[in-house]
């Protein structure tokens, strides 16, 4: 049997794979602590479960916060100065901040440890951003939907290692992150080339490192404004799954915990098999166009289901099918990149970057506000899905942004 190697071909894979394993250790990361949160919280604050909860907000929005404000400062220095110096001060910094909140004995260090954390989640941005360097045709779009699957498969691994971590203490999924980011690091250390060519670098400006600056700018590209509020649209309405999911299940069937992890988990395999293998071939064979809009209308489909639905066997079948909206993401992500030109790759996924955190800020507060408002006591009607009814009207004008900002085309701006 013989078997043809090319070295040279092989070689070429190492840095899309270093780069697809910084961003599932990233998200890795993230979600290695969620299991571990509330039990540390109490240990630091002496608090009850519902005090901790209210601290555990306050985390998440901090941590929100930071990568919003951040997002377009790291994408505009790798821009400036080159992905891979980004990628490992990122990593180096990330490590450090595990273990400062594996140490931590009060509320605030925990808090300045997210704020840290918030900052460099910013890293994926950078990634995005190399992939488009090194990406050619239709190559980007597929390339951006493995990086979505590796988002996604880092937050169903995450939370599984925690949980299996946590046994050894509450502080161990930071000890475990740690490593995983110091591994990381010494990965790219020894492996990852620089994408950005050094002639399509340009000069740093403060002006548009602040996200107002950097979505002014990016804002100015031809025909991307509509698709950023699209984008925006599109992110506060899919984020009612990770904000709203567990509340409802058990306000509509009753579920456990055990069932709702469960059905969590099969979301994110799902996730991860529809931006790794069925994103590309749909991609190409739909085009930019009609693949965003093809995914808003399912996720429109499913959250209407969602609102009404309540036989609970019914969806948890249905889970893995929903899916399959995601292809929308790394679609208009393409069609951004697209738009943009090569010195403002870095910026350009810092700001989607931060519009991922504006409705990651916004999401929670609409979403929850929502559930409460039609499961109260009070309520006029009980009606615990009625946040995925939000997120389903908010479909809408998204598609009448993309349909009027790619009118019968189809390949993407500047492609």
């Amino acid at each position: 049997m013989t078997i043809n190697a090319d070295p040279q071909q092989a070689a070429s894979r190492l840095p899309r794979l270093i780069i697809l394993l910084t961003v599932v250790i990233e998200a890795m990361g993230v979600g290695v602590i969620f299991p571990v949160m509330p039990d540390l919280l109490r240990e630091i604050l002496d608090a009850t479960l519902s005090e901790a909860a209210i601290w555990g907000g306050v985390l998440i929005t901090a941590f929100a916060a930071t990568q919003f404000l951040c997002g377009p400062l790291i994408g505009n220095l790798s821009d400036a100065y080159g992905r891979r110096r980004v990628v490992l001060i990122a990593l180096a910094v990330m490590a450090l901040d595990y273990v400062i909140m594996a140490l931590a004995q009060n509320i605030w260090l925990l808090f300045a440890g997210r704020l840290v954390a918030g900052a460099t989640a910013a890293v994926v941005a950078t990634a995005s951003a190399y992939m488009a360097d090194i990406s050619k045709g239709s190559d980007k779009a597929r390339n951006f939907g493995l990086v979505q699957a590796c988002f996604g498969m880092g937050f169903v691994l995450g939370p599984a290692l925690g949980g299996l971590v946590a046994g050894l203490g509450v502080r161990a999924p930071f000890w475990a992150a740690a490593l995983l980011c110091v591994f990381n690091f010494t990965m790219a250390f020894l492996i990852l080339p620089e994408s950005l060519r050094p002639e399509a670098r340009r000069a740093f400006r403060w002006r548009r490192a602040n996200p107002l600056g950097a979505l002014l700018a990016a804002s100015k590209l031809p025909g991307l404004k509509p698709l950023l509020l699209a984008y925006l649209l599109y992110l506060i309405g899919l984020h009612v799954y990770g904000v709203i999911w567990a509340y409802f299940t058990q306000a509509q069937f009753g579920w456990e915990v055990t069932l709702v992890g469960l059905s969590l988990t099969i979301y994110g395999v799902a996730l991860a098999v529809v931006q790794a293998v069925l994103f590309g071939p749909i991609y190409r064979r739909l085009g930019p166009r009609t693949t965003v809009l093809a995914g808003l209308w399912i996720n429109t489909f499913f959250f209407a289901w969602l609102t009404v639905i309540k036989n609970g066997t019914l969806t948890l079948v249905m889970t893995p099918f929903t899916a399959l909206g995601e292809i929308s993401q790394p679609a208009m992500s393409a069609i951004a990149s697209d738009a943009a030109p090569e010195d403002a790759q870095g910026e350009l996924q810092g700001v989607l970057s931060s519009l991922q955190a504006v409705a990651m800020i916004f999401t929670p507060m609409l979403m929850t506000t929502i559930f409460r408002i039609f499961t109260a006591e009070d309520a006029p009607l009980y009606l615990p899905g009625a946040p995925f009814g939000a997120s389903a009207l908010l479909m809408l004008p998204a598609m009448v942004l993309i349909a009027l900002y790619l009118p019968r085309r189809s390949t993407a701006p500047g492609s």
